[in-house]
């Protein structure tokens, strides 16, 4: 079977530039994974990941624990298919596991502007985990509209302020079929 690589898909002409590779991506998963696995080894762990964008990073991740762990999924959203952030969270699914008593990993593609993952985390907190940590494979530098109250125990990587895409991350529902990281040419989405 032909995976096709991203320069074979008609959508990476879009790209200005790749922040990161398949290649660099898979190391750096797989490093997280083996930090979670280390951490979380005999505690019950449940990843919660928040729909769409984190889907792909989330399938990857769990690949790489190597210890005994549950999912889940979160629908939340506040961009509705813009380039930035309008502000309000819009929750579309709940957890539906049991997790009270249970050690949370919330499983995030970027973060942004701070706001999602804060709602998230409250409504994660109200069901009594043992603990509540977020595992975050894009941190963007800027100053946020709304700081965490939970810091970000795990990052994959440091980004600039700019828009990006793939690997799970979308613009319009566009590009996240695309493999690696890539920064989106303004003209493609107005900014």
């Amino acid at each position: 079977m032909h995976f096709p690589s991203d320069q074979e898909n008609e959508l990476f002409q879009d790209l200005e530039r790749v922040l990161f590779t398949r290649e660099e991506i898979a190391r750096r998963v797989a490093e997280l994974g083996r930090q979670i696995s280390e951490d979380y080894r005999g505690k019950p762990l449940v990843l919660i990941s928040i729909l769409k964008g984190g889907i792909i990073f989330l399938s990857d991740l769990m690949r790489s624990i190597t210890i005994p762990h549950a999912f889940d999924l979160v629908g939340a959203s506040s961009y509705r298919g813009g380039a930035s952030s309008s502000g309000k969270v819009i929750i579309t699914k709940d957890a539906e596991l049991d997790l009270r008593g249970k050690h949370v990993l919330i499983v995030e593609d970027i973060l942004d502007t701070g706001h999602t993952l804060n709602v998230v985390c409250e409504l994660l907190r109200i069901q009594g985990p043992a603990s509540l940590e977020i595992c975050c494979l894009l941190n963007k530098k800027r100053v946020r509209e709304r700081e965490l109250r939970q810091p970000l125990r795990y990052v994959g990587f440091e980004i600039p302020d700019e828009f990006v895409v793939g690997y799970g991350l979308d613009y319009g529902e566009r590009y996240r079929n695309l493999s690696c990281i890539g920064v989106l040419k303004p003209e493609v989405y107005g900014g």
